[in-house]
């Protein structure tokens, strides 16, 4: 395994995560991502930390939206980030999800275009360009990143778009750096994902090898194989219930996921998830994420390299120490 990844989410105490990103660092790991969904924890300020108390490692976000931040502010934000670890920031976005972008105000509407003229201004910004753009999404004039310290340069920050649907996935393969590929899936997802990555990246004149693939994986170690399902049921109990686009990746019939979501309330309480836990069986945990004993769950995520999943992303359940250490280089 030549290439392997942190993901940090909301598992776990924030300043437990910065010492998980250093020891990650220790251990060879390419990249650490921070996490940014429900409305539990932003990406950016995780991110800072961690930078600021490595000095190798990448760090990427897994994954902003397009619709919350200003254009410019976004811009603004990345540029920092590179200011303080250069050359190690990486960008990761995505289109967001419904019901939560509907139940704050906001109002997705044709994505794939939201997302290209997103990308567009903000890789022009960072190019340290004058800007001016009038889209459907973005209307600016005669803006640019005002630097007062640090680096007079264009900055070096990889787009890597959060893609899970097939379309999404066509335009990631046509436009950007490369595809963060989503978690809570079996690794024959993969096999079409390539085909539309492929797909998208012929209309850039570019071929699949040229697009970056990392993947979110949820890796639950333990030496105990039945507490690391468990552990791994619980968050997946908590996705089917309330990220419709996941549950759609994953393959898992709509009754199961009506079942979680009729004892599952916004924000789910412990007491709720552990009930509907129930209706998730062992076989859908170990089919969709890797789970189970150090050598169980390194030759699931090999079934995922085998796959076309470049850089494998890890989401720790249990001990992150003991999986770092699975996976260290």
């Amino acid at each position: 395994m030549k290439r392997v990844a942190l993901y940090l989410q909301d598992a776990h105490p924030l300043k437990d995560c910065i010492l998980y990103a250093k020891y990650a660092e220790e251990k060879g790991f390419e990249a650490v991502w921070q996490a940014e969904s429900r409305l539990v924890r932003d990406a950016i300020v995780p991110m800072a930390a961690y930078a600021a108390v490595t000095s190798r490692i990448k760090i990427g976000s897994g994954v902003i939206n397009n619709w919350t931040r200003n254009i410019g502010l976004l811009a603004a934000t990345y540029l920092t980030l590179d200011d303080l670890a250069p050359d190690r920031i990486l960008c990761g976005i995505g289109a967001w999800w419904d019901p939560l972008a509907k139940n704050v105000g906001i109002e997705r509407r044709r994505m794939l275009l939201a997302m290209r003229e997103t990308i567009e201004v903000f890789r022009r910004l960072l190019r340290l360009e004058n800007v001016t753009f009038d889209g459907e999404f973005h209307h600016v004039t005669g803006i640019e990143l005002d630097i007062v310290h640090g680096r007079r340069e264009p900055r070096n920050v990889p787009v890597l778009i959060g893609a899970t649907g097939e379309q999404m996935l066509q335009l990631t393969g046509e436009i950007a750096d490369g595809c963060l590929l989503n978690y809570c899936v079996p690794p024959s997802y993969n096999d079409r994902a390539m085909e539309l990555l492929e797909k998208g990246a012929r209309k850039a004149g570019r071929s699949l090898d040229a697009i970056d693939r990392p993947q979110l994986i949820v890796c639950s170690v333990d030496h105990d194989r039945d507490r690391a399902i468990a552990a791994a049921k619980q968050l997946i109990t908590q996705y089917l219930a309330q990220q419709p686009h996941i549950a759609k990746a994953s393959g898992v019939s709509q009754e199961t996921v009506d079942k979680i979501q009729s004892v599952l309330g916004w924000p789910a309480t412990k007491e709720q998830v552990r009930e509907a836990m129930q209706y998730v069986p062992d076989e859908l945990i170990l089919e969709i994420t890797a789970t189970g004993t150090p050598e169980e769950a390194k030759s699931r995520v090999n079934e995922y390299i085998a796959r076309g999943c470049t850089c494998p992303v890890l989401y720790p359940l249990g001990d992150p120490y003991l999986m770092i250490d699975t996976f260290a280089a």
